[in-house]
């Protein structure tokens, strides 16, 4: 597959489609042979699901030659190839979850978002790689090998949704869904170079439910534009997630004109930040056009503490000590430190939360939208989930160095990585947006503007280093 087809969006994939210069089964069938060939590099995909996409390619196409422009009325994924994240249900599919225990698993029935997608049109191609459960933001597991970064394979994709980004970066398809509990689509995003967005907590429904009410489920892929339709699909109300019954279902649009944005530097990891130049100058070109730009200190507080307390306890309440013997070894760390904890500090944990998020909300009645580096580290080796730095020797440290990501989890607000340009030795960075809770519209305005402004907006991974 040449360059042009690899690195399609769903827009030029839709003309080439409309014009009959590419079929849905040409196109899944090119991109297949494109993963054959990459992936035992890459590590991207746990299970390949080639015949059905086939099948479903071959479905789309006679609906293409039936119908022509008609087709795609409620269909505007028609013969999209895209992945779906391990994590997520995918009925007749593999559904390992990164776990040994599962590793034999297919659901008979779609998550509510894959449902959507295939509803949509989408062709399901596989599922991609994610840490065990999605405990961290790397994706060494023990089912498979760990995803790998296209622009460099000797490290990390991040994670945990790696194999998601991973793949849209190579051009192994369109697009991905990726799940998001701590920075997981995010991270991913900007190692890979490409767009990931969390959406407010709630909008996409997300199956089985999460009582932590941390994890978010939302698009991986090389266009905001294409962000913003899969966002589009799989949005709405199911009631396997009560969160997602909350109003308001319609989100308010973004508004038009300059923006008051905040630049905010001064989120650190230790021992192993790297400059923020790249994103500095993105946050630069969106002052030049016309936006009110203010260089603030973090306004989030230390909330590291708490989200070790949330998320130690959700593990150590989903893990059987039967299931000991099975477990990622680094992982059982976190499950067994949740098993000591008491109410009281579960209660002291979600005060704190609740205080995060009221510095958050403080700080978007003054400001229209957040900015930051989305991470302030580079991508580390590939059988790796944390920098090599002694700071991260303590088990419990092992999102540490994230601390832009977690607190739009623990806030429930909109979040979204997009491509900022090379950092140090030429790889991606990215640069995160925020808004208030519904404001997904804004920071996908904003995204655009980022991608549009972009000198480095069409770069891609050599071939040959994958």
């Amino acid at each position: 597959m040449d360059d042009a087809l690899r690195y399609l969006d769903t827009t030029g994939l839709r003309r080439l489609y409309a014009t009959r210069q590419l079929s849905p089964v040409e196109f899944t069938r090119a991109t297949l042979d494109l993963i054959a060939d990459l992936d035992p590099v890459l590590g991207a995909f746990v299970t390949v699901a080639a015949d059905r996409a086939l099948a479903d390619a071959a479905r789309a196409e006679k609906r293409l030659l039936a119908l022509g422009e008609a087709a795609w009325e409620d269909h505007p994924l028609l013969g999209v190839p895209l992945s779906v994240k391990d994590l997520t249900a995918t009925e007749g599919i593999r559904t390992t979850r990164g776990s040994l225990p599962l590793r034999d698993a297919v659901p008979d029935r779609d998550a509510p978002a894959v449902a959507r997608l295939r509803r949509a049109g989408a062709l399901v191609l596989g599922k991609t790689t994610t840490s065990e459960g999605g405990w961290s933001a790397g994706t060494v597991n023990r089912v498979g090998p760990p995803a790998a970064n296209p622009w460099d394979p000797s490290l990390s994709a991040g994670g945990s949704s790696g194999g998601a980004a991973a793949a849209v970066a190579a051009g192994l398809g369109i697009a991905a869904t990726g799940t998001d509990g701590a920075g997981s689509i995010r991270i991913p995003a900007a190692f890979c170079g490409v767009v990931g967005l969390k959406p407010t907590h709630g909008r996409v429904p997300y199956a089985p439910y999460c009582p932590d009410r941390l994890a978010h489920l939302g698009p991986l892929t090389r266009t905001v534009a294409d962000a913003e339709l899969l966002l589009r699909v799989m949005t709405g109300p199911d009631t396997r997630d009560p969160d997602s019954l909350l109003p308001p279902h319609d989100a308010p649009r973004a508004p038009d004109g300059p923006l008051r944005i905040a630049w905010i530097e001064g989120l650190r990891a230790p021992s192993a930040g790297i400059p923020a130049d790249a994103q500095r100058a993105a946050v630069e070109r969106l002052a030049a056009a016309g936006h009110q730009v203010e260089e603030i200190p973090p306004p989030m507080g230390d909330a590291y503490p708490a989200l070790v307390t949330l998320l130690a306890a959700a593990e150590a309440a989903g893990t059987s000590e039967a299931d000991d013997a099975w477990a990622d070894p680094a992982r059982l760390a976190v499950v067994r430190h949740g098993r000591t904890l008491t109410a009281v500090q579960l209660v002291r944990a979600e005060a704190e939360r609740a205080e995060l998020t009221r510095r958050l909300l403080a700080c978007l009645t003054r400001f229209d939208v957040l900015a930051m580096p989305t991470v302030p580290v580079q991508p580390f080796a590939v059988d790796a989930w944390h920098p090599d730095a002694p700071a991260y020797d303590d088990p419990l440290a092992w999102l540490s160095w994230a601390p832009a990501a977690f607190p739009f989890n623990m806030a429930g607000l909109p979040a979204v990585s997009v491509p900022a340009g090379p950092g140090p030795g030429g790889l991606p960075v990215g640069l995160q947006l925020a808004a208030a809770r519904h404001h997904d519209a804004l920071v996908l305005r904003v995204a655009r503007e980022v991608e549009a402004a972009n000198p480095w907006r069409d770069a891609h991974p050599e071939r040959t280093g994958t």
